[in-house]
């Protein structure tokens, strides 16, 4: 699989009820633990002082990520998302 970084910036549209928005972020983060248990949510963090969220995610392909998995996502039609692909760096410290 392959990794990718991803930004998430989710806004709400004006006028949405919220009892929707509770919905869709409980169903959220059902769906986080669903994609977390299956390999493509590794990691997520949440800059200090701000609302956009930062992910590590894999999957085999962008297409893959698009569709299959960031796609399945409850809040995805509220959220403007920032997709970098990575690969591994021969000085990363992490690698064998």
């Amino acid at each position: 699989m392959r990794e990718f970084l991803v930004e998430i910036t989710t806004t709400v549209p004006d006028g949405t009820a919220p009892a929707e928005v509770d919905r869709r972020r409980a169903a959220e983060a059902v769906r986080a633990r669903e994609l977390a248990a299956a390999g493509h949510l590794a990691r997520l963090w949440r800059p200090v002082g701000e609302l956009r969220s930062i992910g590590l995610w894999r999957a085999a392909d962008e297409r893959e990520l698009h569709d299959e998995v960031l796609g399945t996502l409850p809040l995805r039609p509220w959220m403007t998302l920032t997709v970098t692909a990575l690969e591994p760096h021969p000085n990363d410290p992490g690698q064998p």
